[in-house]
Protein backbone atom coordinates (compact mmCIF):
# COMPACT_ATOMS: atom_id res chain seq x y z
CA UNK A 1 0.00 0.00 0.00
CA UNK A 2 1.50 3.41 -0.93
CA UNK A 3 2.20 5.70 1.25
CA UNK A 4 0.63 9.52 0.89
CA UNK A 5 3.33 11.36 2.20
CA UNK A 6 4.90 11.75 -1.57
CA UNK A 7 1.60 13.29 -2.75
CA UNK A 8 1.78 15.80 -0.40
CA UNK A 9 5.44 16.47 -0.91
CA UNK A 10 5.02 16.63 -4.66
CA UNK A 11 2.28 18.88 -3.81
CA UNK A 12 4.22 20.76 -1.71
CA UNK A 13 7.18 21.21 -4.29
CA UNK A 14 4.55 22.40 -7.20
CA UNK A 15 3.92 24.93 -4.84
CA UNK A 16 7.03 26.07 -3.85
CA UNK A 17 7.76 26.23 -7.75
CA UNK A 18 4.73 28.13 -8.30
CA UNK A 19 5.73 30.71 -5.67
CA UNK A 20 9.57 31.26 -6.85
CA UNK A 21 8.38 33.80 -10.10
CA UNK A 22 5.98 35.25 -7.80
CA UNK A 23 8.81 35.68 -5.13
CA UNK A 24 11.15 36.96 -8.04
CA UNK A 25 8.42 39.92 -8.95
CA UNK A 26 8.53 40.41 -5.57
CA UNK A 27 11.90 40.94 -5.00
CA UNK A 28 12.45 43.18 -8.44
CA UNK A 29 9.71 45.62 -7.54
CA UNK A 30 10.93 46.29 -4.14
CA UNK A 31 14.93 46.59 -5.77
CA UNK A 32 13.15 49.25 -8.30
CA UNK A 33 10.96 51.21 -5.01
CA UNK A 34 14.19 51.81 -3.31
CA UNK A 35 15.86 52.38 -6.22
CA UNK A 36 13.35 55.42 -6.45
CA UNK A 37 13.81 56.53 -2.87
CA UNK A 38 17.55 56.56 -3.52
CA UNK A 39 17.02 58.85 -6.35
CA UNK A 40 14.27 61.13 -4.84
CA UNK A 41 16.62 61.42 -1.55
CA UNK A 42 19.09 62.65 -4.01
CA UNK A 43 17.00 65.11 -5.53
CA UNK A 44 15.65 66.92 -2.98
CA UNK A 45 18.72 66.78 -1.06
CA UNK A 46 20.67 68.33 -4.13
CA UNK A 47 18.33 71.03 -4.78
CA UNK A 48 16.37 71.30 -1.68
CA UNK A 49 13.19 70.91 -3.33
CA UNK A 50 9.77 71.52 -1.64
CA UNK A 51 8.75 67.87 -0.22
CA UNK A 52 5.29 68.31 -0.53
CA UNK A 53 5.25 70.12 -4.05
CA UNK A 54 7.48 67.07 -5.21
CA UNK A 55 5.02 64.32 -4.15
CA UNK A 56 2.32 65.94 -5.22
CA UNK A 57 3.77 65.77 -8.58
CA UNK A 58 3.96 62.48 -8.50
CA UNK A 59 0.36 61.58 -7.16
CA UNK A 60 -1.38 63.72 -9.67
CA UNK A 61 0.27 61.13 -12.75
CA UNK A 62 -0.38 58.16 -10.54
CA UNK A 63 -4.14 58.97 -9.32
CA UNK A 64 -5.11 59.76 -12.74
CA UNK A 65 -3.37 56.24 -14.07
CA UNK A 66 -5.31 54.53 -10.94
CA UNK A 67 -8.45 55.90 -12.09
CA UNK A 68 -7.97 54.93 -15.51
CA UNK A 69 -6.62 51.32 -15.04
CA UNK A 70 -9.31 50.18 -11.96
CA UNK A 71 -12.18 52.97 -12.99
CA UNK A 72 -13.87 52.62 -9.85
CA UNK A 73 -16.97 54.54 -11.64
CA UNK A 74 -17.67 50.95 -13.54
CA UNK A 75 -19.46 47.89 -11.89
CA UNK A 76 -20.89 47.09 -8.89
CA UNK A 77 -21.53 50.64 -7.21
CA UNK A 78 -19.85 51.50 -4.22
CA UNK A 79 -21.66 52.24 -0.60
CA UNK A 80 -21.04 54.96 1.76
CA UNK A 81 -20.07 52.31 3.76
CA UNK A 82 -16.69 51.93 1.48
CA UNK A 83 -16.48 55.02 -0.23
CA UNK A 84 -16.57 57.45 3.05
CA UNK A 85 -13.47 55.05 4.94
CA UNK A 86 -11.42 55.55 1.95
CA UNK A 87 -11.62 58.84 1.25
CA UNK A 88 -10.84 59.25 5.06
CA UNK A 89 -7.92 56.70 4.33
CA UNK A 90 -7.30 59.59 1.39
CA UNK A 91 -6.47 61.96 4.15
CA UNK A 92 -4.25 59.84 6.02
CA UNK A 93 -2.40 58.21 3.13
CA UNK A 94 -1.75 62.19 2.14
CA UNK A 95 -0.09 62.72 5.90
CA UNK A 96 1.91 59.52 5.69
CA UNK A 97 3.84 60.95 2.03
CA UNK A 98 4.36 64.42 3.89
CA UNK A 99 6.16 62.90 6.78
CA UNK A 100 7.78 59.78 5.28
CA UNK A 101 8.88 62.69 2.38
CA UNK A 102 10.43 65.02 5.26
CA UNK A 103 11.96 62.25 7.24
CA UNK A 104 13.37 61.29 4.13
CA UNK A 105 15.45 64.39 3.41
CA UNK A 106 16.13 64.85 7.40
CA UNK A 107 16.92 61.36 8.01
CA UNK A 108 18.62 60.04 4.66
CA UNK A 109 17.27 56.60 2.77
CA UNK A 110 18.19 53.77 5.33
CA UNK A 111 16.65 55.13 8.10
CA UNK A 112 13.77 56.45 6.75
CA UNK A 113 12.93 52.90 4.82
CA UNK A 114 13.54 51.01 8.14
CA UNK A 115 11.39 53.25 9.80
CA UNK A 116 8.11 52.44 7.97
CA UNK A 117 8.31 48.94 9.83
CA UNK A 118 7.28 50.69 12.92
CA UNK A 119 4.12 49.79 12.22
CA UNK A 120 4.63 46.62 14.03
CA UNK A 121 4.03 48.29 17.02
CA UNK A 122 0.04 48.08 16.10
CA UNK A 123 0.35 44.78 16.97
CA UNK A 124 1.13 45.53 20.33
CA UNK A 125 -1.39 47.42 20.47
CA UNK A 126 -3.98 44.90 19.65
CA UNK A 127 -2.55 42.45 22.01
CA UNK A 128 -3.01 44.80 24.58
CA UNK A 129 -7.38 45.17 23.49
CA UNK A 130 -7.47 41.66 23.17
CA UNK A 131 -5.08 39.07 23.29
CA UNK A 132 -3.39 36.94 26.26
CA UNK A 133 -1.65 38.17 28.91
CA UNK A 134 1.58 36.08 28.13
CA UNK A 135 0.96 37.36 24.36
CA UNK A 136 1.06 40.62 25.77
CA UNK A 137 4.61 40.71 27.14
CA UNK A 138 5.79 39.17 24.50
CA UNK A 139 4.84 41.81 22.01
CA UNK A 140 5.85 44.19 24.58
CA UNK A 141 9.33 42.64 24.23
CA UNK A 142 9.37 43.05 20.73
CA UNK A 143 8.20 46.75 20.75
CA UNK A 144 11.33 47.37 22.84
CA UNK A 145 13.79 45.20 20.33
CA UNK A 146 12.20 47.82 17.70
CA UNK A 147 12.99 51.07 20.11
CA UNK A 148 16.59 49.64 20.20
CA UNK A 149 17.23 49.14 16.64
CA UNK A 150 15.43 52.80 15.65
CA UNK A 151 17.91 54.50 18.53
CA UNK A 152 20.88 52.55 17.67
CA UNK A 153 19.64 54.44 13.67
CA UNK A 154 19.61 57.51 15.30
CA UNK A 155 23.25 56.86 16.65
CA UNK A 156 24.57 57.03 13.26
CA UNK A 157 24.90 52.79 13.80
CA UNK A 158 24.57 51.96 10.25
CA UNK A 159 26.95 54.67 8.66
CA UNK A 160 30.38 54.31 8.73
CA UNK A 161 31.51 57.47 9.92
CA UNK A 162 29.69 56.98 13.02
CA UNK A 163 29.42 53.54 13.85
CA UNK A 164 31.55 52.20 17.06
CA UNK A 165 31.82 49.15 15.13
CA UNK A 166 33.29 50.77 12.25
CA UNK A 167 35.44 47.98 10.02
CA UNK A 168 35.10 49.24 6.51
CA UNK A 169 37.54 51.25 4.94
CA UNK A 170 35.66 54.23 2.34
CA UNK A 171 36.52 56.76 0.17
CA UNK A 172 36.69 60.42 0.74
CA UNK A 173 33.69 60.62 -1.55
CA UNK A 174 31.24 59.46 0.70
CA UNK A 175 28.77 61.14 1.89
CA UNK A 176 28.89 62.18 5.76
CA UNK A 177 25.38 62.52 7.74
CA UNK A 178 25.13 63.94 11.73
CA UNK A 179 24.21 62.04 14.18
CA UNK A 180 20.00 62.45 15.21
CA UNK A 181 17.93 61.86 18.35
CA UNK A 182 14.84 59.93 19.00
CA UNK A 183 12.96 63.09 18.43
CA UNK A 184 13.98 63.26 14.90
CA UNK A 185 13.47 60.21 14.04
CA UNK A 186 10.00 60.23 15.37
CA UNK A 187 9.33 61.68 11.97
CA UNK A 188 9.59 58.59 9.65
CA UNK A 189 8.51 56.69 12.57
CA UNK A 190 5.02 58.07 12.77
CA UNK A 191 4.90 58.10 8.80
CA UNK A 192 5.83 54.18 9.35
CA UNK A 193 2.65 53.89 11.93
CA UNK A 194 0.54 55.61 9.50
CA UNK A 195 1.26 53.74 6.40
CA UNK A 196 -0.17 50.90 8.54
CA UNK A 197 -2.68 51.97 9.54
CA UNK A 198 -4.13 53.21 5.97
CA UNK A 199 -3.08 49.51 5.45
CA UNK A 200 -5.66 48.22 7.95
CA UNK A 201 -8.29 50.27 6.98
CA UNK A 202 -7.63 49.52 3.13
CA UNK A 203 -7.64 45.60 4.28
CA UNK A 204 -11.13 46.06 5.87
CA UNK A 205 -13.24 47.86 3.88
CA UNK A 206 -12.62 45.99 1.09
CA UNK A 207 -12.94 42.23 0.79
CA UNK A 208 -12.07 40.98 -2.41
CA UNK A 209 -9.25 41.80 -4.71
CA UNK A 210 -10.32 43.69 -7.06
CA UNK A 211 -12.86 45.97 -4.77
CA UNK A 212 -9.56 46.76 -2.92
CA UNK A 213 -7.81 48.12 -6.21
CA UNK A 214 -11.20 50.40 -6.89
CA UNK A 215 -10.96 51.62 -3.44
CA UNK A 216 -6.81 52.37 -3.33
CA UNK A 217 -7.44 53.99 -6.68
CA UNK A 218 -10.56 56.44 -4.91
CA UNK A 219 -7.99 56.60 -1.74
CA UNK A 220 -4.80 58.35 -4.15
CA UNK A 221 -7.05 60.18 -5.60
CA UNK A 222 -8.80 61.59 -2.61
CA UNK A 223 -5.00 61.84 -1.10
CA UNK A 224 -4.18 64.04 -4.03
CA UNK A 225 -7.37 66.21 -3.34
CA UNK A 226 -5.57 67.14 0.52
CA UNK A 227 -2.42 67.57 -0.54
CA UNK A 228 -3.29 69.71 -3.28
CA UNK A 229 -3.93 73.18 -1.05
CA UNK A 230 -0.67 72.20 1.10
CA UNK A 231 1.32 72.14 -2.16
CA UNK A 232 -0.52 75.26 -3.30
CA UNK A 233 0.76 77.14 -0.10
CA UNK A 234 4.03 75.82 -0.34
CA UNK A 235 4.20 77.34 -3.44
CA UNK A 236 2.82 80.50 -2.60
CA UNK A 237 5.55 81.21 0.47
CA UNK A 238 8.68 79.59 -1.09
CA UNK A 239 10.72 82.32 -3.20
CA UNK A 240 9.65 81.90 -6.54
CA UNK A 241 12.97 82.94 -7.97
CA UNK A 242 14.41 79.67 -5.99
CA UNK A 243 11.51 77.33 -7.42
CA UNK A 244 12.27 78.30 -11.33
CA UNK A 245 15.96 77.90 -11.08
CA UNK A 246 15.21 74.42 -9.62
CA UNK A 247 16.85 71.41 -11.87
CA UNK A 248 14.54 69.19 -12.98
CA UNK A 249 15.06 65.56 -12.76
CA UNK A 250 13.25 63.34 -14.78
CA UNK A 251 14.20 60.04 -13.39
CA UNK A 252 13.77 61.15 -9.75
CA UNK A 253 9.17 62.01 -10.56
CA UNK A 254 9.32 59.01 -13.28
CA UNK A 255 10.75 56.49 -10.80
CA UNK A 256 8.88 58.00 -7.80
CA UNK A 257 5.50 57.87 -9.74
CA UNK A 258 6.19 54.34 -11.43
CA UNK A 259 8.23 52.31 -8.97
CA UNK A 260 7.07 54.39 -5.61
CA UNK A 261 3.72 54.89 -5.95
CA UNK A 262 1.72 52.58 -8.42
CA UNK A 263 4.05 48.89 -8.96
CA UNK A 264 5.16 49.03 -5.16
CA UNK A 265 0.98 48.76 -4.70
CA UNK A 266 0.82 46.02 -7.25
CA UNK A 267 3.82 43.87 -5.84
CA UNK A 268 2.81 44.27 -2.11
CA UNK A 269 -0.64 43.00 -3.38
CA UNK A 270 0.30 40.02 -4.88
CA UNK A 271 2.84 39.41 -2.19
CA UNK A 272 0.17 39.59 0.67
CA UNK A 273 -2.48 37.67 -1.82
CA UNK A 274 -0.72 34.75 -3.10
CA UNK A 275 2.78 34.85 -0.86
CA UNK A 276 0.96 35.26 2.64
CA UNK A 277 3.72 38.06 3.34
CA UNK A 278 2.62 41.34 4.93
CA UNK A 279 4.38 44.38 4.62
CA UNK A 280 5.81 44.75 8.41
CA UNK A 281 7.11 40.91 8.64
CA UNK A 282 10.56 40.00 8.66
CA UNK A 283 10.92 38.65 5.19
CA UNK A 284 9.96 41.78 3.80
CA UNK A 285 12.43 43.49 5.86
CA UNK A 286 14.65 41.04 4.63
CA UNK A 287 14.19 41.64 0.95
CA UNK A 288 14.33 45.27 1.78
CA UNK A 289 17.47 45.27 3.40
CA UNK A 290 19.32 43.58 0.95
CA UNK A 291 18.34 46.31 -1.84
CA UNK A 292 19.36 48.84 0.66
CA UNK A 293 23.14 47.18 0.83
CA UNK A 294 22.86 47.39 -2.94
CA UNK A 295 21.91 50.78 -3.20
CA UNK A 296 24.12 52.21 -0.39
CA UNK A 297 27.14 50.55 -2.22
CA UNK A 298 25.94 51.91 -5.73
CA UNK A 299 25.22 55.60 -4.39
CA UNK A 300 28.71 55.44 -2.19
CA UNK A 301 26.69 56.45 0.62
CA UNK A 302 28.07 56.56 4.13
CA UNK A 303 27.74 53.23 5.01
CA UNK A 304 28.54 50.84 7.30
CA UNK A 305 27.24 46.67 6.86
CA UNK A 306 27.97 45.43 10.34
CA UNK A 307 25.82 48.14 11.77
CA UNK A 308 23.36 48.14 9.43
CA UNK A 309 23.21 43.91 9.95
CA UNK A 310 23.39 44.50 13.76
CA UNK A 311 20.15 47.21 13.36
CA UNK A 312 18.51 45.37 10.84
CA UNK A 313 18.07 42.16 12.99
CA UNK A 314 16.85 43.63 16.03
CA UNK A 315 14.34 45.28 14.15
CA UNK A 316 13.60 41.75 12.26
CA UNK A 317 13.28 40.17 15.79
CA UNK A 318 11.33 43.05 17.42
CA UNK A 319 8.97 42.60 14.23
CA UNK A 320 9.01 39.18 14.55
CA UNK A 321 7.49 39.40 18.22
CA UNK A 322 5.51 42.33 17.68
CA UNK A 323 3.22 40.45 14.88
CA UNK A 324 3.67 36.84 15.96
CA UNK A 325 0.73 34.51 16.92
CA UNK A 326 0.02 31.88 19.22
CA UNK A 327 -0.35 28.54 17.75
CA UNK A 328 -3.60 27.57 18.41
CA UNK A 329 -4.67 30.88 17.27
CA UNK A 330 -3.17 30.37 14.06
CA UNK A 331 -5.02 26.81 14.21
CA UNK A 332 -8.59 28.33 14.49
CA UNK A 333 -7.83 30.50 11.13
CA UNK A 334 -6.84 28.12 9.11
CA UNK A 335 -10.71 26.40 9.56
CA UNK A 336 -13.00 29.36 10.18
CA UNK A 337 -16.54 28.13 10.59
CA UNK A 338 -18.73 29.55 8.32
CA UNK A 339 -21.43 31.35 11.08
CA UNK A 340 -18.55 32.64 12.94
CA UNK A 341 -16.40 34.28 9.32
CA UNK A 342 -16.50 38.31 10.69
CA UNK A 343 -15.15 37.27 14.13
CA UNK A 344 -12.61 35.21 12.58
CA UNK A 345 -11.43 37.69 9.91
CA UNK A 346 -11.67 40.34 12.57
CA UNK A 347 -9.23 38.26 15.01
CA UNK A 348 -6.99 37.87 11.60
CA UNK A 349 -6.47 41.61 10.92
CA UNK A 350 -5.92 42.53 14.57
CA UNK A 351 -3.11 39.57 14.66
CA UNK A 352 -1.40 41.27 11.31
CA UNK A 353 -2.14 44.87 11.22
CA UNK A 354 0.14 45.69 8.47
Amino acid sequence: MMSPRPISEDRGGSTHFRQTPLQIIHVIGNFMRIWSVYSMYRYLSQTGASVTLFIFCCLVPSSILFLLLQKPWKGRALSNQQVVPSVINGGITALYFILWGKGLKSCGPVRAILAEYSGAVLGVLSAVLYGRRGQVWKKVGGLIAMLASFYFLSQGWAMASLSPIYILVLDTEVQTERVLGMKDMAIPIFAGILSALRRVIARRVSLKNQLKRRLHALTLASATCFLFPVAMWDLIIGSSSSIVELPFSAWAFLSTTLFGVILIFYVDSIAEERLHMVFSSPRHLMVAGGCIIVMEIVYKMDFSLPGFVICSLILGFGIYEATSLERTRKDSLQKPDLSNGMLGDELQMSSLPT
